[in-house]
């Protein structure tokens, strides 16, 4: 493999997308890198695989187009795809066969009936291995409790509480333990045999946590960060994690450029 090749794994909303001139940039940079080199670019996203499909017509109606990716994580790491025949995008049954242990769907729901104000997504957002709710921004608390509940009954799952453009809400997921943006991040790394020295991702939030948390990896949080994510930086200091001065895709440039990633 090219010495100068790497892997780059990115959040996209508020992190890659947000700002369309730095993000066209951006995007500009590493496909050039990407056909010099090799190196391989990959989405991680909380979304499904139906919102990340809607987000990328988004930006294709804005003149502002995403990049195809190599490899595509949704549904906050539950969910790996790879592009096949005639570019269609195919699961990764590996992945998804590596989280079927220990999780049940119907006992999720059930436990998780017992929290009303837990208020169910779209069914586009409930997934094989991830269901997800909205919970409004003040009640917390429940966070823990629901998560000593799923335990209490048998399961390894996690609970993942994470920022929402919505005024009055927040995004709560329930996942196998085994499934997050960083352990979906490891099994690409090591599906496309690139050393973790040569792995960098981005992230703006609370369930982009996992890409930097206890990581050898090098990552960069945008300036533009979440309040949630900016603490647990503040509080787990990294000598491999790096937090931009400045926003969106433009704090993602530059910390490519702190790293020494991007170099011709």
């Amino acid at each position: 493999m090219n010495a100068q090749t790497f892997l780059f794994i990115t959040d996209l909303d508020h992190t890659l997308v947000g700002d369309d001139h730095s993000m066209e940039k951006l995007l500009h940079n590493l496909e050039l890198h990407r056909n010099r080199h090799g190196t391989k670019i990959v989405y991680s996203t909380g979304r499904s695989l139906h919102l990340y499909q809607e987000l990328e017509q988004n930006q294709k109606r804005k003149q502002a187009e995403l990049i195809k990716p190599d490899i595509l994580i949704c549904a906050v790491g539950t969910e790996v795809y790879s592009y096949g025949h005639q570019n269609q995008l195919i699961i990764d049954n590996n992945w998804s066969k590596y989280l079927s242990d220990s999780w049940d769907t119907e006992i999720v729901v059930k436990i998780a009936e017992n929290f009303p104000k837990l208020i169910p997504q779209p069914d586009s957002e409930q997934r094989p291995f991830k269901i997800s709710y909205f919970l409004e921004k003040n009640t917390t608390q429940i966070v823990s409790e629901l998560e000593d509940s799923l335990l209490n009954s048998g399961l390894d799952i996690q609970v993942i509480y994470s920022y929402s453009d919505n005024k009055n809400y927040n995004n709560l997921d329930i996942v196998p333990r085994k499934a997050n943006k960083g352990m979906a991040m490891t099994f690409v790394r090591e599906k496309l045999e690139i050393d973790v020295a040569r792995t960098i991702a981005c992230g703006d939030s609370g369930n982009d946590i996992a890409l930097f948390a206890n990581r050898e990896e090098k990552g960069i949080i945008v300036a533009n960060a979440k309040q949630e994510l900016l603490e647990w930086h503040k509080a787990n200091p990294n000598k491999n994690r790096y937090l931009a001065k400045t926003g969106f895709a433009a704090g993602i440039e530059e910390g490519l450029g702190h790293f020494g990633f991007l170099e011709a």
